[in-house]
Order: C-alpha cells, then sequence, then structure tokens
C-alpha cells in the first residue's frame, strides 16, 4: 500500500537527516527508488496514488491530506505492516514531528479554517427554536430521535450534581407511554439523515428545497393555529400577542413587538426595511382579520417560516483574510452547540454590545449555558450520535436463544440505552474526567437490568414484573468489577454489535476505532462475504476467531483487520446481549487476548482497559474531534489538526476535564474565526 511507502520514505530519510544532507534531495531520492516504481512509473499507480508527480517538498506542503493520513498511520502504529519492521520509538517520534511540522506550515498557508456552509436547522434545532422562541410549556412535536424521555425533573445542571435515582422513559416506550406535552394536530417534517461517521447538523446534509420550503410555511402555520397555542402555554403572549389596548398606537406598538420578536428570531438586529416590510404584512393582517393576535400569529408563522430563521449562516467580510467572526455569528454558534437552538436574549444583548468575544466574558456566558437546563438538549444529541446508539432499536437478539432480553412487547434494551446516557450526563454536570468513559468508577442501574448483567444460565428467563419493565428507574451504583463501568463494555454497545445469533468482532473492533479514537476504517470490499450468524457444519468445532481468520488472507483486508480485530476481539466474554461468558456453545474456550497499537499486550478485559487507559492522551484528542466537528457542524479538515492537539493538550493539563475540553472547543480558532467564502 501507498501508506507503507511513505511511511518507508519518512524512516530511511530520518538517518539521512542526521548527516546533514539535503531534506528534499534525499525525499525526492527515496520517492523515485523506493516508491515510483508503483506508485507512478510507466503508468503503475497503486493505492490511486500517484507519487512520481511529487517533486518537491513544497507539493507535499500542499497536499494536507496526504500528510494527515502519515500522521495517523504512523501514529495508530497501522505502518509498516505487521510483517515489517516497526518503528522504534526514537523514528517514531521524529517522524511524528517532522510531519507536525509541515503540517504547521501547511496550515499557515493556507490561512483559512473552513467552516460549514449554509445551512437549515435540523428538527431537533428547529423544535428547540421554536420553544425558546415562543417559551412555550412543552415540545413542538415528539421526536424519535430524542431516545431519553424525562418522566421527573432530574436535571438539575445548576446544582453541579447528578441525581442518585433517576425516572425516565425511553423512545421506544411507544406513543402510549408517552408523557411529553405538546402542540396538537402539529406534524414534524422527516428525520435528517446522519453523516457517516458525523452528525445530523452537518451543513452538507441539510438543504433546503423549493418543496421543504413550502412544507415549512405549512409547518409553521400549523404551530399557531394549533389550539394549544394559547396564552396559558406560549411565555410571550402577553408581549407578542395580546391585543393592544386603546390608549396605544397601533403602529409603534406593532413596530416595537416585532423589532423584538425579529431579533430574536432571526438572531442579529434586523434593519429598517425588514422591519417595515413585516410591519405592513401585519397591518394588512390586521385590516383583514380584525383580530391582533390572530395578525400577529400569521406574521410569527412567517417568519418561522422565513430562511432567515431556518438558515444558520454567517456573515463575512469580502476581503480573503481571517477575522474574528461576528458577535451575532458567535452567539449562535454557542448556542447551537450547547443548546441545540436559538440564542436567548443575554447572548444576543452581549453580542449587539460587541462584547461576547471578550475572553472574560464569554468565559463567563460558557459557565452560564453549562447550568441552563437547556444544556439537557446537548445531552440529547450530541452523545446519541457519538455512540450511534440509535443502532440498539433495531438490534432483534434471537428469541429462542435470549428469551431474558425480551417480555411482552418491550425489549432490554429500552433500559440498556439509559445507562451510557446517564453515564454521559453525569460526567458532562459534575465535571468529571473523561476516561470515566472507558473505565467508571460508577453507572445507573435499574432492578431489570442489572439483573441482565447478571450470571443467568443460558436460555433461561428472568423474573421480571410488568413495572420494572415499562418503568425506568434507575439508581447510581458503585462499579466494583471492573468488567463493568463506562461505555465500552455496557450492553448497549454489546448488545447492538452484535447479531441476532452471535457477536460480532469486526463491527465492534470497528465501533471502537470509530468513536472512541475517531480513526474508522475503510469499508470493506464488496466481493467479500459477510460471515454467516451460524456456522457451517464443517466449522462447528471452530471458534469465532478461527472462522474469521480467513477475512485475514486477502493482502487488502488485512491492513483494516490489524487494527481492528484486537480492539473487537478484546470484548469476546460479552455475549450477543452483553452477558458475560468464558466459553462458546460448541464448549470451547473464548480468546480475548490481543495487542493495542501493536504496543500494550492484554489477556483479560481489565488489562485491556488498562491498555486503552494508557492511550487516554490519543481518547482526548479523538474526543475533540468529535466535539469540534459537532460544534461546527462539518466535517473535520486536515488544517483542523493542530486545533484539535491544542485542545486535548488543555484537557490533559487539567486531568481530562470534560468542561475544560469543552471551554477549549469553543476558545479554539476552528471556532472563533470564520473562513474565506470559496
Amino acid at each position: 500500500m501507498f501508506r507503507h511507502i511513505i511511511i518507508f520514505i519518512i524512516l530511511t530519510l530520518y538517518p539521512l537527516l542526521s548527516q546533514g544532507e539535503s531534506v528534499e534531495h534525499d525525499l525526492l531520492k527515496v520517492i523515485d527508488s523506493h516508491c515510483v516504481k508503483c506508485h507512478g512509473r510507466d503508468g503503475k499507480i497503486k493505492g490511486k496514488t500517484d507519487l512520481f508527480t511529487i517533486k518537491d517538498l513544497d507539493g507535499l506542503t500542499k497536499n494536507p491530506e496526504l500528510i494527515q493520513t502519515l500522521i495517523e498511520v504512523i501514529d495508530f502504529n497501522e505502518m509498516p505492516p505487521e510483517e515489517e519492521v516497526p518503528l522504534n520509538s526514537k523514528q517514531k517520534d521524529a517522524s511524528l514531528a517532522a510531519l507536525k511540522q509541515l503540517q504547521q506550515t501547511s496550515s499557515e498557508n493556507l490561512q483559512t479554517i473552513a467552516h460549514a456552509p449554509v445551512r437549515r436547522m435540523n428538527r431537533f434545532q428547529y423544535d428547540n427554536a421554536v420553544v425558546d422562541l415562543f417559551k412555550l410549556k412543552g415540545v413542538v412535536f415528539s421526536l424519535p430521535e430524542r431516545m431519553m424521555r424525562e418522566h421527573r425533573n432530574y436535571f438539575q445542571p445548576e446544582t453541579g450534581k447528578m441525581a442518585e435515582n433517576v425516572t425516565v422513559g425511553s423512545r421506544p416506550l411507544g406513543k402510549s407511554q408517552l408523557i411529553e406535552k405538546r402542540l396538537g394536530g402539529v406534524a414534524p417534517f422527516p428525520q435528517d439523515l446522519r453523516a457517516e461517521h458525523g452528525f445530523d447538523n452537518r451543513g452538507d446534509h441539510l438543504s433546503l428545497s423549493p418543496l421543504l420550503l413550502e412544507s415549512f410555511f405549512k409547518l409553521a402555520q400549523s404551530i399557531v393555529t394549533s389550539n394549544d397555542f394559547t396564552p396559558e402555554n406560549v411565555g410571550v403572549w402577553d408581549w407578542l400577542f395580546k391585543e393592544i389596548r386603546d390608549d396605544q398606537d397601533v403602529v409603534l406598538e406593532i413596530q416595537n413587538r416585532l423589532e423584538r420578536f425579529l431579533y430574536l428570531a432571526f438572531r442579529r438586529t434586523p434593519d429598517s426595511a425588514l422591519l417595515d416590510r413585516y410591519t405592513n404584512f401585519t397591518l394588512a393582517r390586521l385590516e383583514e382579520t380584525q383580530s391582533l393576535p390572530n395578525a400577529m400569529k400569521a406574521v410569527a408563522a412567517a417568519a418561522i417560516s422565513s430562511p432567515r430563521f431556518l438558515y444558520l449562516y454567517e456573515e463575512l467580510k469580502a476581503e480573503p483574510a481571517i477575522e474574528n467572526v461576528k458577535e451575532f455569528n458567535l452567539a449562535s454558534r454557542l448556542s447551537f452547540f450547547l443548546w441545540g437552538s436559538i440564542p436567548d436574549e443575554r447572548l444576543l444583548n452581549l453580542a449587539s454590545e460587541g462584547r461576547l468575544s471578550q475572553s472574560e466574558i464569554l468565559g463567563s456566558e460558557f459557565e452560564r449555558m453549562l447550568k441552563d437546563q437547556k444544556l439537557k438538549r446537548f445531552c440529547d444529541s450530541f452523545p446519541t450520535q457519538w455512540l450511534q446508539l440509535e443502532r440498539i432499536i433495531s438490534a432483534v437478539p434471537n428469541e429462542e436463544k435470549f428469551p431474558g432480553f425480551y417480555f411482552l412487547k418491550y425489549r432490554d434494551s429500552m433500559h440498556m440505552m439509559m445507562e451510557p446516557l446517564l453515564l454521559f450526563e453525569t460526567v458532562l454536570i459534575e465535571n468529571l474526567p473523561i476516561t470515566q468513559f472507558i473505565d467508571s468508577d460508577f453507572t445507573y442501574r435499574s432492578s431489570l437490568l442489572q439483573e441482565a448483567y447478571g450470571d443467568l444460565a443460558l436460555g433461561e428467563e428472568p423474573d421480571k414484573p410488568k413495572s420494572e419493565v415499562t418503568v425506568l428507574n434507575f439508581k447510581r451504583i458503585p462499579v466494583d468489577d471492573r468488567r463493568s463501568g463506562g461505555l465500552i463494555t455496557n450492553a448497549a454497545v454489546m448488545t447492538m454489535n452484535s447479531g441476532p445469533e452471535r457477536t460480532k468482532p469486526i463491527t465492534r473492533g470497528a465501533w471502537i476505532a470509530s468513536v472512541i479514537f475517531n480513526n474508522p476504517p475503510e469499508p470493506p470490499p464488496a466481493d467479500v462475504p459477510p460471515l454467516g450468524e451460524e456456522p457451517a457444519e464443517e466449522e462447528a468445532h471452530l471458534t469465532l476467531r478461527e472462522r474469521l481468520a480467513q477475512h485475514r488472507e486477502r493482502a487488502d483486508c488485512r491492513g483494516c483487520h490489524e487494527k481492528i480485530d484486537p480492539l473487537g476481539f478484546a470484548l469476546e466474554n460479552y455475549g450477543p446481549v452483553g452477558d458475560w461468558r468464558t466459553q462458546y456453545s460448541n464448549g470451547r474456550k473464548v480468546d480475548m487476548s490481543g495487542t493495542l497499537f501493536r504496543e500494550h499486550s492484554f489477556t483479560d478485559i481489565i488489562e485491556f482497559k488498562d491498555a486503552l487507559l494508557e492511550q487516554k492522551q490519543r481518547f482526548a484528542r479523538a474526543l475533540a474531534g468529535h466535539l469540534l466537528s459537532f460544534a461546527l457542524a462539518r466535517e473535520l479538515k486536515p488544517e483542523d489538526a493542530l486545533v484539535l492537539d491544542q485542545v486535548a493538550a488543555r484537557t490533559i493539563k487539567n486531568d481530562y476535564k470534560i468542561q475544560t475540553l469543552l471551554k477549549g472547543i469553543i476558545f479554539s480558532n476552528a471556532f472563533l474565526q470564520p473562513t474565506v467564502s470559496e
């Protein structure tokens, strides 16, 4: 593979540099003698990489994608491959340092940090924005992507402490179980798809077609005409929809109301022309309906179906140079990152005064936002997508093999999905180290979930009172057995990364690579058939590791398997529904041993967790990458790498505290500086 060859270039170059020879001459010489034979010479191009065209170091500096690839394959010990001589620590460190310097030069030459293109709100953000704009008592519509339905007001971030006992609902309970107060007669628009290895707020996935724009207009009409859109349920009614007194000037009062409303809805001060248009529209509706509340409802519907409300965009100067982000843009980016919604009036006022971007003010607003109830929306959106928890909904273990997973129409997955979400919320509210995600000293369990983790005999159905299934009461408990605790070994992750009949080590390994280390593997070749759920007769005596060995025989599969196999097989003691096991059904002993990144050997799950904790710096940077992508609503690019290094370093310095990580994101150049329009 071309990656192997490029790594060889760096290795060959290092000793030559110590002799004081020309960097450019030696690099080009190595490329010519060791690489271009398969990567460019005589038209032969392996890996779709033509190295014959690299004539100087300037050309490599202009290729940040290639530089980033080199850094990743060296840092993760993916290259050289297993059959080649590995890098010693001195060679690896020197190579990474050289590449980081090239990356720094490349980033300085680019002079831009990419931001998301103009995009519309997804429906989760739209729901939140409408609720906040009108201060509704309830939601606009129930959303399946909001996996946790809060039954009791346990989420109190202002206290800095998570509740010991939590009662919640979950998505699979069905509509009859939901207690959310919402607007009657309002139906949501279709759910937005998540980007692969990304989030559902990505700008490249959120277009606004004329047909969808029309549907937003109809949606807006249904909101303001809902029978539940009343003074009792609408917190802004008194200053926006209430009848005008006889002693008030009608035009002036409408202008004053609209100026404040449009300021909130459009997240910036409306200019006089825009205000006049909306005022004239309202006056026309007032003359037509003879009802101020109805006229204001009409203009409110027009506002929340306007691209100015629906679109998330940033105003940029025309000259091609980096500038501090405009204050209103920063207010919106902050609020959509942490609250999944529009800025409140305080953020907008600070932006209007030109003070929000001041470090002291920005820091205090960050602290305030973390203590606000609206932080729950961040917890409802980011961790679910980061952990890919929506996959647990479609998990269907074989009912004959795992009858304990089912009870009437309910599944254990209702309880399983809550455990990692409650862990995330606790780490965030209490500002704990992110290492708790790998190996926590506490967790949340319902009685049913605690029983599901127990040593039940295969095929035995536990005693499940219906009340324990349909009501999700969770209690915070200490983790005394390190086989439990953290995100990686919880039952939700184990179950959603298994098939109906068996575990899927490759899927589990890919999940760890993608979620924990933000280094997803390439998709498998299309012509490689998947392993069957049940072994063929001649394979019945084999372990799963032995059955999967054939997939490593292909040269184009070997590289990825070297990366993800140790991660997946490390979890083989956890069965298809997360139950602990030491042997397979054929009597063969489970072998979960392996080596993490060719550095840390392990023979049991405790040693595997210890190996992961040895790589906690790598995890901090990976989580920073997930959060930065979520915050900026775009795919990360090579020029973001330096930002991630800085954020991770700050987090590590402060004992891996999660709020330090979040603060590092909002104080990063990528968050504070816009790009030049392409």
